[in-house]
């Protein structure tokens, strides 16, 4: 970890700034099993408390850790009592099926590449390209995922990067064009317009990350106190 924190912070001055701030690298990783790819599908679309209450709740019905044995057994009445959708019960079905069919195979994953194992993740449904990119970042420990969907990412890439660079380019254009005190008094009380990066945008900030965009995302999350998976 330490080799990927030095590496950023020298191929990246604004990313440099963040981790000064934030501090050393605490990601939180889980075994690569039915259980870690499971609670993802809970906690999608759920802030962190809402998320972690649901999913304990889930886990006391189901049996810990979890099993696809152990959901298959729960009915649709039990799913819903402890707060699960009923789009979600039928993702965690659909995974204890196939894991049980041998549709979907652990042990192969840690060799698998990141598209390989984003192909095989998705073919559960309920299981996008995030839930299988966060799958990669904090179960199998793949230090270079770039989930160019995530909002918290997206959000502090703009704050970090393209909203500082559109204040510094209307400073300098302030600063060439002489501008009206009532044209001013406008602007200041115009409401700023949030345009998020584009997956082209993002892959060109993160190009100088590589091979640790997975550690400089989780900075991007800790930037914005924005709960982790």
């Amino acid at each position: 970890m330490r080799r990927a924190v030095n590496h950023l912070k020298k191929s990246d001055p604004v990313l440099r700034a963040i981790i000064e701030r934030v501090g050393p690298c605490r990601m939180e990783f889980g075994p690569p099993e039915f259980h870690s790819l499971a609670e993802a599908i809970v906690y999608q679309q759920l802030n962190g408390k809402a998320a972690v209450t649901i999913f304990k709740r889930f886990a006391a019905v189901a049996g810990e850790p979890l099993t696809p044995e152990g959901v298959l057994k729960l009915t649709d009445e039990q799913l819903r009592g402890v707060g699960l959708s009923k789009q979600k019960s039928a993702y965690l079905k659909d995974l204890a099926a196939k894991v049980s069919a041998g549709l979907l195979d652990f042990v192969q994953l840690p060799q698998q590449s990141d598209e390989e194992v984003i192909a095989h993740l998705t073919q559960v449904k309920g299981i996008g390209v995030w839930t299988a990119q966060m799958f990669l970042m904090f179960t199998l420990k793949r230090e270079n995922v770039l989930p160019t969907g995530d909002f918290g990412v997206r959000m502090a890439m703009y704050k970090h990067y393209l909203d500082v660079q559109r204040a510094k380019s209307a400073k300098n254009s302030a600063k060439k064009s002489s501008v009206t005190k009532k044209s001013a008094a406008a602007k200041k009380g115009s409401k700023k317009k949030i345009k998020l990066p584009t997956p082209e945008q993002m892959e060109k900030i993160a190009k100088s990350w590589q091979p640790y965009r997975s550690v400089a995302c989780w900075y991007l999350w800790r930037s914005l106190d924005t709960k982790t998976m």
